[in-house]
């Protein structure tokens, strides 16, 4: 279980996230969602201790960090590391040995090209494929559906149904609504660094439909189209 409490980041005056709560516990899929600047990237940083932060995130593990896996939005990799070297980088830091990364290239990444030169979905399925190798508790997937192809999409889908069977937590931010519906048991809505409102499964539909209205309201009619 994680449990955040009246957790607050600010940038100078900037404030970002306001005294957020919330918890997150073992064996279910929780979907945050919100326009871009809501806050959601920073909420995941802090969560992963990756941001300063007023407040507390608690778990039930010694030191969070070392049971969690983090899949950014735009991951980052060091120059002339190649895709083999990458994933063993991530191994090392959980003391895991042994693996047969051919094997384990679910997703046929060119392992032994520099990682810089992939692209934007290659990128994102290599960092996917590091920390699923890490045999982490937690998993924190920061728009993991976002410039990949479809097939990837459904390995990735059942991978976050494997994580929901074997009891581990999951955190995911998509702009891909049937994404969300497919893999998540909640849905939390954040704005303007606030947490406004909580849906289950069952209402799943009307939040999309709520989330367009606010998103979308005149703006396409005002461009007259013809």
């Amino acid at each position: 279980m994680i449990h955040i409490e009246k957790l607050s980041k600010a940038f100078g005056s900037l404030e970002v996230l306001k005294k957020v709560n919330l918890t997150f516990e073992k064996g279910k899929v929780y979907g945050i969602v919100g326009e871009n600047g809501s806050g959601k990237t920073t909420l995941f940083r802090c969560i992963a201790g990756l941001e300063k932060h007023s407040g507390t995130v608690k778990s039930d593990f010694d030191n969070l960090k070392n049971h969690l896996g983090f899949l950014q939005t735009d991951p980052y990799f060091l120059s002339k590391i190649t895709g083999r070297e990458y994933l063993q980088l991530f191994c090392n830091a959980r003391n895991i040995h042994g693996n047969n990364f051919d094997e384990k290239n679910i997703f046929d990444l060119p392992l032994n090209q520099y990682a810089l030169t992939y692209s934007t979905g290659m990128k994102k399925k290599l960092a996917l494929t590091a920390i699923l190798l890490q045999n982490n508790e937690v998993f924190i997937l920061d728009e993991p559906f976002n410039g990949v192809d479809i097939q990837s999409n459904i390995i990735i889908t059942e991978i976050i149904h494997r994580f929901k069977a074997m009891s581990k937590t999951v955190i995911i931010s998509s702009h891909i609504f049937s994404t969300l519906n497919d893999t998540c048991d909640e849905i939390h809505l954040l704005k303007d660094g606030l947490f406004i409102k909580k849906v289950f499964k069952t209402e799943f539909g009307k939040l999309e439909q709520e989330m367009k209205e606010i998103m979308i309201g005149n703006k396409i009619d005002r461009l007259g189209l013809k």
